[in-house]
Protein backbone atom coordinates (compact mmCIF):
# COMPACT_ATOMS: atom_id res chain seq x y z
CA UNK A 1 0.00 0.00 0.00
CA UNK A 2 1.13 3.36 -0.25
CA UNK A 3 2.66 5.35 2.64
CA UNK A 4 -0.27 7.60 4.52
CA UNK A 5 0.52 10.88 5.48
CA UNK A 6 -0.30 12.92 8.61
CA UNK A 7 -2.32 15.87 8.66
CA UNK A 8 0.28 17.83 9.58
CA UNK A 9 3.77 18.68 8.11
CA UNK A 10 5.91 15.90 10.00
CA UNK A 11 8.42 16.77 12.52
CA UNK A 12 12.32 15.37 12.99
CA UNK A 13 11.11 12.86 15.18
CA UNK A 14 8.32 11.68 12.85
CA UNK A 15 10.73 11.10 9.92
CA UNK A 16 13.16 8.97 12.08
CA UNK A 17 12.83 5.77 12.25
CA UNK A 18 9.61 3.70 13.82
CA UNK A 19 9.88 3.35 17.49
CA UNK A 20 7.38 2.07 20.63
CA UNK A 21 7.22 2.66 23.82
CA UNK A 22 5.24 1.84 27.10
CA UNK A 23 4.50 4.86 29.31
CA UNK A 24 2.24 5.09 32.43
CA UNK A 25 1.80 3.57 35.40
CA UNK A 26 -0.76 0.76 37.14
CA UNK A 27 -3.24 -0.98 35.13
CA UNK A 28 -3.39 1.85 32.20
CA UNK A 29 -0.59 2.08 29.94
CA UNK A 30 0.23 4.09 26.72
CA UNK A 31 2.06 2.92 24.19
CA UNK A 32 3.84 5.89 22.61
CA UNK A 33 4.09 5.28 18.68
CA UNK A 34 7.17 7.73 16.93
CA UNK A 35 8.77 7.94 13.56
CA UNK A 36 8.10 6.87 9.75
CA UNK A 37 6.40 3.16 9.99
CA UNK A 38 7.41 2.78 6.16
CA UNK A 39 8.43 -0.94 5.34
CA UNK A 40 10.91 -0.52 2.85
CA UNK A 41 12.99 1.71 5.19
CA UNK A 42 13.26 -1.21 7.84
CA UNK A 43 11.04 -2.21 11.06
CA UNK A 44 11.28 -2.52 14.81
CA UNK A 45 13.48 -5.24 16.00
CA UNK A 46 11.26 -9.04 16.17
CA UNK A 47 11.09 -8.78 19.92
CA UNK A 48 9.81 -5.77 20.23
CA UNK A 49 6.00 -6.62 20.99
CA UNK A 50 7.43 -9.44 23.18
CA UNK A 51 9.32 -7.01 25.23
CA UNK A 52 6.90 -4.24 25.67
CA UNK A 53 4.71 -6.98 26.77
CA UNK A 54 6.75 -9.10 28.91
CA UNK A 55 5.84 -9.33 32.47
CA UNK A 56 2.59 -7.56 31.39
CA UNK A 57 1.09 -6.01 34.73
CA UNK A 58 -1.37 -3.63 33.61
CA UNK A 59 -4.84 -4.49 32.21
CA UNK A 60 -5.49 -1.94 29.27
CA UNK A 61 -3.36 0.01 26.52
CA UNK A 62 -4.17 3.51 24.68
CA UNK A 63 -2.20 4.59 21.88
CA UNK A 64 -0.69 7.91 21.34
CA UNK A 65 0.11 8.47 17.55
CA UNK A 66 0.67 11.99 17.82
CA UNK A 67 4.48 11.80 16.75
CA UNK A 68 3.63 9.01 14.07
CA UNK A 69 4.76 10.26 10.21
CA UNK A 70 4.23 8.44 6.98
CA UNK A 71 2.97 5.07 7.31
CA UNK A 72 1.96 1.91 5.39
CA UNK A 73 1.70 -1.61 6.22
CA UNK A 74 4.56 -1.86 8.66
CA UNK A 75 2.57 0.11 10.82
CA UNK A 76 -0.69 -2.52 10.44
CA UNK A 77 1.50 -5.40 11.04
CA UNK A 78 3.16 -4.49 14.00
CA UNK A 79 -0.53 -3.32 15.19
CA UNK A 80 -1.82 -6.75 14.40
CA UNK A 81 0.80 -8.75 16.20
CA UNK A 82 0.23 -6.18 19.25
CA UNK A 83 -3.35 -6.53 19.49
CA UNK A 84 -3.13 -9.94 19.33
CA UNK A 85 -0.63 -10.86 21.79
CA UNK A 86 -2.02 -8.80 24.03
CA UNK A 87 -5.47 -9.98 23.54
CA UNK A 88 -3.33 -13.59 24.98
CA UNK A 89 -2.07 -12.19 27.96
CA UNK A 90 -5.81 -11.08 28.68
CA UNK A 91 -4.32 -7.18 27.95
CA UNK A 92 -7.40 -4.95 26.64
CA UNK A 93 -6.11 -2.67 23.58
CA UNK A 94 -8.16 0.62 23.28
CA UNK A 95 -7.63 1.39 19.56
CA UNK A 96 -9.83 5.04 19.32
CA UNK A 97 -6.60 7.27 19.23
CA UNK A 98 -5.38 5.54 16.04
CA UNK A 99 -5.72 6.91 12.86
CA UNK A 100 -9.46 6.29 11.15
CA UNK A 101 -7.51 4.29 7.79
CA UNK A 102 -5.21 2.32 10.34
CA UNK A 103 -8.35 1.39 12.37
CA UNK A 104 -10.63 -0.18 9.47
CA UNK A 105 -7.87 -1.34 7.86
CA UNK A 106 -6.99 -2.84 11.34
CA UNK A 107 -10.32 -4.54 11.77
CA UNK A 108 -9.74 -6.74 8.75
CA UNK A 109 -7.04 -8.52 10.02
CA UNK A 110 -7.71 -11.49 12.39
CA UNK A 111 -7.39 -11.14 15.84
CA UNK A 112 -6.34 -14.53 17.00
CA UNK A 113 -3.53 -16.41 15.60
CA UNK A 114 -5.79 -19.42 13.85
CA UNK A 115 -4.14 -22.80 15.00
CA UNK A 116 -2.55 -24.75 12.07
CA UNK A 117 -4.43 -27.45 10.64
CA UNK A 118 -4.22 -31.05 11.04
CA UNK A 119 -3.79 -32.61 8.23
CA UNK A 120 -6.33 -35.56 7.93
CA UNK A 121 -5.09 -38.57 6.40
CA UNK A 122 -6.97 -39.18 2.94
CA UNK A 123 -7.95 -42.61 2.30
CA UNK A 124 -7.24 -44.73 -0.24
CA UNK A 125 -10.69 -44.26 -2.23
CA UNK A 126 -11.31 -40.84 -1.13
CA UNK A 127 -7.84 -40.50 -3.74
CA UNK A 128 -9.28 -42.87 -6.39
CA UNK A 129 -12.22 -41.28 -6.19
CA UNK A 130 -10.68 -37.55 -6.88
CA UNK A 131 -8.49 -39.15 -9.69
CA UNK A 132 -11.78 -40.66 -11.07
CA UNK A 133 -13.63 -37.60 -10.70
CA UNK A 134 -10.59 -35.05 -12.19
CA UNK A 135 -10.11 -37.89 -15.05
CA UNK A 136 -13.49 -37.44 -16.13
CA UNK A 137 -13.93 -33.72 -15.85
CA UNK A 138 -10.31 -33.32 -18.46
CA UNK A 139 -12.22 -36.05 -20.49
CA UNK A 140 -15.29 -33.66 -20.65
CA UNK A 141 -12.82 -30.52 -21.41
CA UNK A 142 -10.59 -32.55 -23.66
CA UNK A 143 -14.19 -34.13 -25.69
CA UNK A 144 -15.74 -30.35 -25.38
CA UNK A 145 -12.82 -28.78 -26.92
CA UNK A 146 -12.74 -31.41 -30.24
CA UNK A 147 -16.01 -30.77 -30.59
CA UNK A 148 -15.68 -27.08 -31.03
CA UNK A 149 -13.00 -27.54 -33.10
CA UNK A 150 -15.35 -29.66 -35.59
CA UNK A 151 -17.34 -27.10 -35.35
CA UNK A 152 -15.74 -24.28 -36.24
CA UNK A 153 -13.91 -26.41 -39.16
CA UNK A 154 -16.44 -26.20 -40.80
CA UNK A 155 -17.36 -22.76 -40.39
CA UNK A 156 -14.20 -22.11 -41.54
CA UNK A 157 -14.63 -24.29 -44.49
CA UNK A 158 -17.61 -22.20 -45.33
CA UNK A 159 -15.37 -19.06 -44.78
CA UNK A 160 -17.44 -17.77 -41.79
CA UNK A 161 -14.41 -18.57 -39.19
CA UNK A 162 -11.87 -15.48 -37.74
CA UNK A 163 -8.96 -18.26 -38.50
CA UNK A 164 -6.13 -16.21 -40.44
CA UNK A 165 -4.63 -17.78 -42.88
CA UNK A 166 -1.47 -16.37 -42.25
CA UNK A 167 -1.89 -18.06 -39.09
CA UNK A 168 -2.67 -21.55 -40.84
CA UNK A 169 0.38 -21.10 -43.27
CA UNK A 170 3.29 -19.92 -40.15
CA UNK A 171 1.80 -22.98 -38.17
CA UNK A 172 2.20 -25.45 -41.77
CA UNK A 173 5.66 -24.59 -41.87
CA UNK A 174 6.67 -24.59 -38.39
CA UNK A 175 4.86 -28.51 -38.28
CA UNK A 176 5.97 -29.44 -41.91
CA UNK A 177 8.91 -27.75 -43.22
CA UNK A 178 11.05 -27.54 -40.13
CA UNK A 179 10.46 -30.81 -39.29
CA UNK A 180 11.96 -32.65 -42.55
CA UNK A 181 15.60 -32.95 -41.30
CA UNK A 182 15.15 -34.92 -38.03
CA UNK A 183 12.11 -37.03 -39.72
CA UNK A 184 14.41 -37.63 -42.73
CA UNK A 185 17.34 -38.76 -40.36
CA UNK A 186 15.32 -40.86 -37.63
CA UNK A 187 13.25 -42.33 -40.43
CA UNK A 188 16.47 -43.27 -42.22
CA UNK A 189 18.52 -44.88 -38.82
CA UNK A 190 15.19 -46.61 -38.22
CA UNK A 191 14.97 -48.26 -41.65
CA UNK A 192 18.53 -49.13 -41.38
CA UNK A 193 18.13 -50.74 -38.08
CA UNK A 194 15.34 -52.62 -39.01
CA UNK A 195 17.29 -53.96 -42.18
CA UNK A 196 20.12 -54.88 -39.88
CA UNK A 197 17.64 -56.85 -37.40
CA UNK A 198 15.90 -58.75 -40.11
CA UNK A 199 19.19 -60.01 -41.63
CA UNK A 200 20.40 -61.39 -38.62
CA UNK A 201 16.96 -63.73 -38.63
CA UNK A 202 16.52 -64.28 -42.11
CA UNK A 203 20.09 -65.23 -42.81
CA UNK A 204 19.43 -68.22 -40.71
CA UNK A 205 17.19 -69.50 -42.83
CA UNK A 206 19.09 -68.44 -46.28
CA UNK A 207 16.20 -66.03 -47.15
CA UNK A 208 18.52 -62.52 -47.14
CA UNK A 209 16.07 -61.18 -49.82
CA UNK A 210 13.07 -61.11 -47.85
CA UNK A 211 14.67 -58.47 -45.82
CA UNK A 212 13.18 -55.96 -48.40
CA UNK A 213 10.07 -56.92 -47.96
CA UNK A 214 10.03 -56.66 -44.47
CA UNK A 215 11.30 -53.31 -44.38
CA UNK A 216 8.77 -52.39 -46.47
CA UNK A 217 6.16 -53.53 -45.19
CA UNK A 218 7.17 -52.21 -41.56
CA UNK A 219 8.07 -48.99 -42.43
CA UNK A 220 4.86 -48.39 -44.33
CA UNK A 221 2.34 -49.67 -41.99
CA UNK A 222 4.26 -49.16 -38.59
CA UNK A 223 7.16 -47.46 -38.17
CA UNK A 224 7.31 -44.34 -40.46
CA UNK A 225 3.64 -43.49 -39.05
CA UNK A 226 4.69 -44.25 -35.02
CA UNK A 227 8.59 -42.88 -35.20
CA UNK A 228 7.39 -39.58 -37.43
CA UNK A 229 4.40 -38.92 -34.29
CA UNK A 230 6.71 -39.78 -32.12
CA UNK A 231 9.00 -37.13 -33.35
CA UNK A 232 6.12 -34.72 -34.14
CA UNK A 233 5.27 -34.87 -30.02
CA UNK A 234 8.20 -33.91 -28.54
CA UNK A 235 8.92 -31.22 -31.50
CA UNK A 236 5.80 -29.74 -32.04
CA UNK A 237 3.22 -31.32 -29.12
CA UNK A 238 5.84 -29.64 -26.96
CA UNK A 239 6.16 -26.40 -28.92
CA UNK A 240 1.84 -25.82 -28.97
CA UNK A 241 1.95 -26.16 -25.05
CA UNK A 242 4.66 -23.80 -23.96
CA UNK A 243 3.37 -21.31 -26.60
CA UNK A 244 0.43 -21.45 -25.40
CA UNK A 245 1.13 -21.27 -21.45
CA UNK A 246 3.25 -18.45 -22.33
CA UNK A 247 0.68 -16.51 -23.91
CA UNK A 248 -1.38 -17.61 -20.85
CA UNK A 249 1.38 -16.05 -18.59
CA UNK A 250 1.61 -13.19 -20.36
CA UNK A 251 -2.28 -12.52 -20.16
CA UNK A 252 -2.45 -12.26 -23.44
CA UNK A 253 -4.94 -14.75 -23.76
CA UNK A 254 -6.92 -12.53 -21.45
CA UNK A 255 -6.60 -9.74 -23.11
CA UNK A 256 -8.21 -11.75 -26.65
CA UNK A 257 -11.13 -12.87 -24.59
CA UNK A 258 -11.39 -9.63 -23.12
CA UNK A 259 -11.84 -8.03 -26.71
CA UNK A 260 -14.04 -10.87 -28.07
CA UNK A 261 -11.46 -13.00 -30.42
CA UNK A 262 -12.46 -16.72 -30.36
CA UNK A 263 -9.43 -18.44 -28.59
CA UNK A 264 -10.66 -21.63 -30.79
CA UNK A 265 -10.69 -19.90 -33.98
CA UNK A 266 -7.49 -17.70 -33.62
CA UNK A 267 -5.08 -19.87 -31.38
CA UNK A 268 -5.98 -23.70 -31.53
CA UNK A 269 -8.15 -24.43 -34.94
CA UNK A 270 -4.71 -23.28 -37.13
CA UNK A 271 -2.42 -25.34 -35.36
CA UNK A 272 -4.48 -28.49 -35.38
CA UNK A 273 -5.28 -28.00 -39.22
CA UNK A 274 -1.83 -27.43 -39.91
CA UNK A 275 -0.42 -30.54 -38.15
CA UNK A 276 -3.09 -32.90 -39.23
CA UNK A 277 -2.21 -31.61 -42.94
CA UNK A 278 1.57 -32.48 -42.45
CA UNK A 279 1.32 -35.43 -40.72
CA UNK A 280 0.50 -37.34 -43.46
CA UNK A 281 3.12 -35.92 -45.96
CA UNK A 282 5.43 -36.09 -43.28
CA UNK A 283 4.19 -39.31 -43.23
CA UNK A 284 4.84 -40.15 -46.61
CA UNK A 285 7.87 -38.19 -46.47
CA UNK A 286 9.18 -40.93 -43.91
CA UNK A 287 8.35 -43.72 -45.66
CA UNK A 288 10.78 -43.22 -48.54
CA UNK A 289 13.14 -42.50 -46.01
CA UNK A 290 12.82 -45.65 -44.09
CA UNK A 291 12.62 -47.61 -46.95
CA UNK A 292 16.07 -45.72 -48.49
CA UNK A 293 17.76 -46.51 -45.04
CA UNK A 294 17.17 -50.21 -45.55
CA UNK A 295 17.69 -49.89 -49.14
CA UNK A 296 21.53 -48.02 -48.47
CA UNK A 297 22.28 -51.17 -45.43
CA UNK A 298 20.84 -54.29 -48.27
CA UNK A 299 22.50 -52.76 -51.16
CA UNK A 300 25.97 -51.85 -48.91
CA UNK A 301 26.41 -54.80 -46.67
CA UNK A 302 24.17 -57.19 -47.20
CA UNK A 303 25.14 -57.94 -50.39
CA UNK A 304 21.39 -57.99 -51.96
CA UNK A 305 21.29 -55.80 -55.47
CA UNK A 306 19.47 -52.94 -55.51
CA UNK A 307 16.79 -53.72 -58.33
CA UNK A 308 16.27 -57.41 -56.71
CA UNK A 309 15.58 -54.81 -53.08
CA UNK A 310 13.31 -52.30 -55.09
CA UNK A 311 10.99 -55.28 -56.68
CA UNK A 312 10.47 -56.80 -53.76
CA UNK A 313 9.97 -53.66 -51.93
CA UNK A 314 7.22 -53.04 -54.85
CA UNK A 315 5.13 -56.41 -54.67
CA UNK A 316 5.34 -56.39 -50.99
CA UNK A 317 3.86 -53.07 -50.39
CA UNK A 318 0.48 -52.23 -51.34
CA UNK A 319 -1.33 -49.73 -51.66
CA UNK A 320 -4.08 -50.29 -48.71
CA UNK A 321 -1.07 -50.47 -46.43
CA UNK A 322 -0.01 -46.68 -47.77
CA UNK A 323 -3.99 -45.94 -46.89
CA UNK A 324 -3.51 -47.29 -43.50
CA UNK A 325 -0.37 -45.57 -42.51
CA UNK A 326 -2.23 -42.49 -43.55
CA UNK A 327 -4.92 -42.73 -41.57
CA UNK A 328 -3.19 -43.13 -38.69
CA UNK A 329 -1.15 -40.08 -39.46
CA UNK A 330 -3.85 -38.33 -39.82
CA UNK A 331 -5.27 -39.29 -35.90
CA UNK A 332 -2.17 -38.84 -34.38
CA UNK A 333 -1.79 -35.37 -35.88
CA UNK A 334 -5.17 -34.47 -34.42
CA UNK A 335 -4.45 -36.41 -31.01
CA UNK A 336 -0.76 -34.31 -30.55
CA UNK A 337 -1.98 -30.81 -31.60
CA UNK A 338 -5.31 -31.06 -29.34
CA UNK A 339 -3.10 -32.62 -26.35
CA UNK A 340 -0.93 -29.69 -26.57
CA UNK A 341 -3.32 -26.94 -27.00
CA UNK A 342 -5.23 -28.52 -24.22
CA UNK A 343 -2.17 -28.78 -21.97
CA UNK A 344 -1.30 -25.27 -22.64
CA UNK A 345 -5.08 -23.95 -22.18
CA UNK A 346 -4.54 -25.22 -18.17
CA UNK A 347 -1.24 -24.42 -17.85
CA UNK A 348 -0.28 -22.17 -14.81
CA UNK A 349 0.70 -18.19 -15.36
CA UNK A 350 4.97 -18.73 -13.96
CA UNK A 351 7.44 -19.80 -16.20
CA UNK A 352 8.15 -23.07 -14.00
CA UNK A 353 4.19 -23.67 -15.72
CA UNK A 354 5.18 -23.50 -19.29
CA UNK A 355 8.18 -26.06 -18.98
CA UNK A 356 5.96 -28.10 -17.03
CA UNK A 357 2.94 -27.50 -20.01
CA UNK A 358 5.28 -28.60 -22.27
CA UNK A 359 6.84 -31.45 -20.61
CA UNK A 360 3.65 -32.95 -19.77
CA UNK A 361 2.27 -31.88 -23.42
CA UNK A 362 5.80 -34.44 -24.69
CA UNK A 363 4.85 -37.39 -22.51
CA UNK A 364 1.04 -37.51 -23.18
CA UNK A 365 1.41 -37.03 -26.40
CA UNK A 366 3.91 -39.61 -26.91
CA UNK A 367 1.96 -42.01 -24.66
CA UNK A 368 -1.05 -41.13 -26.79
CA UNK A 369 0.36 -41.72 -29.98
CA UNK A 370 1.39 -45.55 -28.91
CA UNK A 371 -1.83 -46.39 -27.36
CA UNK A 372 -3.82 -45.04 -30.15
CA UNK A 373 -1.19 -47.33 -32.49
CA UNK A 374 -1.94 -50.42 -30.52
CA UNK A 375 -5.92 -49.61 -30.69
CA UNK A 376 -5.42 -49.24 -34.64
CA UNK A 377 -3.33 -52.87 -34.47
CA UNK A 378 -5.78 -54.46 -32.47
CA UNK A 379 -8.40 -53.27 -35.10
CA UNK A 380 -6.39 -54.39 -38.20
CA UNK A 381 -5.84 -57.68 -36.69
CA UNK A 382 -10.04 -58.08 -36.25
CA UNK A 383 -10.33 -56.88 -39.44
CA UNK A 384 -8.25 -59.55 -40.82
CA UNK A 385 -6.27 -56.34 -42.60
Amino acid sequence: MEPLLPDHPPSTAQTAGPQAKLTGQGANRTLVLTGAWIARRGDLPADTVARLLANAAFARVTFDVSGIGEWDSALLAFLSEFDRTARSTNVTVDDAALPEPARRLLALMPREHAPPAKARPVRLRARIGRQAIGAWAELYQVTALLGDVILRTGAALRGRASMRWVDLLGSARDAGASALPIVLIVNILMGGILAFVGAVQLRKFGADVYVADLVGIAVVREIAALITAVVMSGRTGGAYAANIATMLGNEEIDALQAVGVPLTDYLILPRIAALTLMMPLLYLYGSVAGIFGGFLVATTMLDLGPMVFLNHVQYAVSGSQVVFGLCKSVAFGILIAITGCRIGLRAGRSAADVGSAATRAVVAGIVGVIALDAVFAVCANALHF
